[in-house]
């Protein structure tokens, strides 16, 4: 993986500890793990990242966060991941969840039209909700781990092609 490249985007972890508003952390910033980039921490990265984005939920940033110190993983790459579904991508995302959630269910599929009332809200929750869910849950696990296995696959091939360059080239 280009090491440097994300280096150059990845806030250092000196930046993020002087901020004001992270104090109440305390030494939780401090752990050398949420800042190495490694090919273990990339790829939990990516699993937390991809898994988050992928479930309808509010704070996923937040969530990211608590799951990059439980894991190991590289903390600024697990919130940043989490961008993946944002405003414009959200609704391709979350009706294929739906979708997915609703085969998975054996239910059929809705034609709905989506109208901002607490009205609509209360009687196509259920009905809209569970297989949403159902589905977001599916598709994060299957694209979570498939990206845990890709980051460490192409990283180990990374690392092979590196030393085979640097044998001959000695």
């Amino acid at each position: 993986m280009p090491k440097k490249f994300m280096k150059r985007y990845i806030p250092s972890p000196e930046k993020v500890r002087s901020l004001e508003s992270l104090r109440f952390l305390g030494d939780i910033l401090h752990e050398p793990n949420l800042w190495h980039i490694n090919r273990h921490s990339v790829a939990r990265a990516f699993l937390i990242g991809i898994f988050l984005a992928l479930i309808p939920m509010p704070f996923q940033m937040l969530a990211a966060a608590f799951g990059a110190v439980l894991l190991n993983a590289n903390l600024p790459l697990s919130v940043a991941l989490v961008w993946i579904s944002n405003p414009l991508t959200m609704p391709p995302i979350f009706y294929f969840n739906y979708k997915v959630g609703a085969i998975l269910l054996d239910r059929p599929v809705i034609t709905f039209e989506f109208q901002l009332s607490w009205q609509w809200f209360s009687e196509r929750l259920v009905e809209i909700g569970i297989p949403l869910y159902i589905g977001s849950v599916a598709v994060a696990i299957v694209l979570g781990c498939t990206s845990y296995l890709i980051i460490q696959y192409l990283w180990r091939r990374k690392v092979r092609s590196d030393w085979q360059k640097r044998r001959f080239r000695d």
